[in-house]
Formats: structure tokens, C-alpha cells, sequence
């Protein structure tokens, strides 16, 4: 993938021939296929198995003696990991690739395989019409919700472990390192929008015992955070805001040194983000600073980052919201602007993929 700066983007490898390129095709053909039998050969074992028969491989009748699945499963199931590339085959005998070893071990790839297959897959039938009309129309293959955000704790199972699983595996490993910029200026005040469980907030409150915060989030999540911040014993200093920020008409509260959103934007319509934006800046005072951490595809140093993160998206129309996505970040920095608020600052590379961005608002001198 080209540079930040670049107006190029692609992701086709270079100089692709005819016939290769039409393979490439057919892999987007018989994705579902491949994603369902791979995960199998995770969760059922398989892969395991294999990888303790080390450099000599392991046969499908020597698989079956200690796997649930038969042998004919066991053939059709790594029959389609090999087309993968999953698993190699020397004479029948099944060994780990270098690919099948990331699905056994690597932490990012079996959660998004589980976010996938949990949350998404089932839903994502009804993209074409969510994409239509708008609206999350594949969210009724999880329950009964307007979005998915008034019913993120009532998920059924596995779909709200992986669900959660996902999102903190994301946010949380970039919470410690933008302590120090979002500090650098001692607010006393500060706004977390979207506080979701309240763990950015327990580590902000742990980080400045002058600090007061106020959380602002749906009620159901708020009893969350409440919990999370009861636990770590920093209640005292927050305050719970319930609010439905779609509700244009409802302000925020005012006399903020800093507001948060972390994870936030990316819920919404890109209308709705001005309206968020601009009662941001509204609330903020004088010398007071918007930060937004989020996952920009377009600020990423990796096609494997960028990749994930587009292809999260249809997730987004699908089964949250039905209008938003994964943003780049020059469509938030533009929509910020339009609405009270200026760019002053730029953090990429914190956690597995995220940057923050820092705004002030448009009228104010002091950054």
C-alpha cells in the first residue's frame, strides 16, 4: 500500500497476470467456503493435531483416531485448508504452513475470525439490503435492537464475547500511550463520549488524582462503566451523563477541558459526527481540546491493518448502525472543521493501528 501521502491506493499485486488474477477472482468466489472450513480445522483440533505431528506430517486416517469428525469431514475440511494454503500435502501426510501456523496461534487473526463468524457472518446475508435502505437489517440474526449499541449487553452467546473480545482487543492496546499527549496540558475537566465500559476513564482518573470526569453514553452502557469504575474505586470523581447522542437537541455538558472519543465516531453517519463535532466544540472552554483515537485505514504503515480495517465496514451497515463505517481519517478531519473545530495535531502508530487526532476550536489561539 502506498504511503500516507500518496493519492494511489491499491491493493492488487503488482503485475498480475491474466490467469493469476482470474485465481484471485475465484478465491473471492469461494471466500465463505474457505473461511468455514479453515475455522473448522482451528476449532475442531485438526490444526492442532498437525502441528504436533511436527515435519512428518499426520495422514487423515492417522487425524481421525483422535478428532470428533469422521474421516470423510476430516478430508473435506483440509482438502479446502490446503487450496488455502492453510496446510501443505507431502504423499498424504497433512503438515503446517506458515499461514495455518497464524491461525493456530496468532491472537489477532482467531479474534477476527471469531468476530466474524460470531457476530457478523449470519447478518451480513442481508448486506445488500442494509446497504439500500440504510438501515442494520442483518442485526435480527442477533436479536431485536434498533442498532446494535442498545443491545450490546444482551448479546447471546458467543457473539457477545467475541464482540467485546474485538473491540477491547483493538482500543485497549493504545489507551496507555495517549496518556501523556491528552495530560500534557493538566485538564481538570474531561468528557468521555461513547465511555462504553469506562476503562480509558479508570485509567485516566488513576493517572490524575485532581482529575473529574464525565462519562456520556447510552444507559445500559453507563450501568457497565458504572461497575468498571465502582471496581477500581474512582466513582467518587466521575459523573454519569445518559444521553442518546442521535438526539441532536440534547447538549453536552459544558466547561470541558478535554473531550474523548475513542472507538466513537465510527458508529455513526458522517452528518450525525458534524452534529457530535459541533456540540464538542460548543462545551469545550477556552484552550480545551477534542481528542478522537480511531482506526483510519488511510494512516496505516500496512496492507494487513488497512485490509482489516475496510473490511470492517460492512459490519458497520450490516449490523450496528446501517450508515456509517470505517473512516478515513481526511473525511473526520474535513467534517470537524465544518463544525467549529481545527486540526492542530497528529499521533499515528499508537497500539495495533490506531491514531489520535487533537482539535481546538476554530476561534480559539491557544493550542
Amino acid at each position: 500500500m502506498p504511503s500516507r501521502s500518496s493519492d494511489c491506493i491499491e491493493f492488487e499485486p503488482a503485475r498480475l497476470r491474466g490467469l493469476e488474477a482470474r485465481f484471485e477472482a475465484q478465491k473471492i468466489a469461494f471466500g465463505p467456503v474457505v473461511f468455514q472450513c479453515v475455522r473448522t480445522a482451528w476449532k475442531s483440533g485438526l490444526l492442532a493435531q498437525i502441528e504436533l505431528a511436527d515435519q512428518a506430517g499426520a495422514t487423515i486416517a492417522e487425524l481421525s483416531t483422535s478428532c470428533s469428525l469422521s474421516a470423510y469431514a476430516i478430508s473435506v475440511v483440509l482438502e479446502t485448508a490446503l487450496s488455502a494454503g492453510t496446510v501443505k500435502r507431502t504423499t498424504g501426510r497433512y503438515t503446517l504452513t506458515r499461514v495455518g501456523d497464524n491461525i493456530l496461534h496468532d491472537t489477532l487473526t482467531q479474534i477476527n475470525i471469531d468476530y466474524i463468524h460470531d457476530v457478523c457472518y449470519a447478518g451480513l446475508f442481508f448486506l445488500e439490503a442494509s446497504l439500500r435502505e440504510e438501515k442494520p437489517l442483518g442485526l435480527k440474526a442477533l436479536g431485536d435492537w434498533p442498532t446494535i449499541y442498545e443491545g450490546l449487553s444482551a448479546l447471546p452467546e458467543p457473539a457477545r464475547t467475541s464482540w467485546f473480545n474485538f473491540d477491547h482487543h483493538y482500543s485497549d492496546s493504545a489507551f496507555a500511550s495517549t496518556l501523556l499527549p491528552v495530560f500534557a496540558n493538566k485538564p481538570r475537566r474531561l468528557m468521555d463520549i461513547g465511555a462504553n465500559t469506562g476503562k480509558w476513564s479508570v485509567q485516566c482518573l488513576r493517572h490524575d488524582p485532581d482529575l473529574r470526569i464525565t462519562l456520556l453514553d447510552l444507559p445500559i452502557q453507563l450501568a457497565r462503566a458504572e461497575a468498571t469504575l465502582q471496581h477500581a474505586g474512582v466513582l467518587e470523581r466521575a459523573a454519569l451523563y445518559p444521553i442518546d447522542v442521535l438526539d441532536f437537541s440534547a447538549p453536552f455538558p459544558h466547561s470541558m477541558d478535554a473531550v474523548w472519543m475513542s472507538q466513537f465516531l465510527t458508529c455513526f453517519s458522517i452528518d450525525a459526527i458534524g452534529h457530535i463535532f459541533r456540540r464538542s466544540a460548543a462545551c469545550l472552554e477556552d484552550g480545551g481540546s477534542v481528542w478522537v483515537l480511531d482506526t483510519f485505514w488511510d494512516r496505516q504503515k500496512y496492507d494487513i491493518a488497512s485490509y482489516c480495517l475496510i473490511n470492517t465496514s460492512p459490519y458497520f451497515t450490516a449490523m450496528a448502525s446501517g450508515n456509517s463505517k470505517m473512516y478515513e481519517s481526511t473525511a473526520i478531519i474535513a467534517c470537524a472543521e465544518s463544525n467549529g473545530l481545527r486540526l492542530v495535531e497528529i499521533v499515528d502508530d499508537l497500539g495495533i493501528c490506531h491514531s489520535l487526532l487533537r482539535f481546538v476550536r476554530s476561534d480559539s489561539r491557544r493550542i
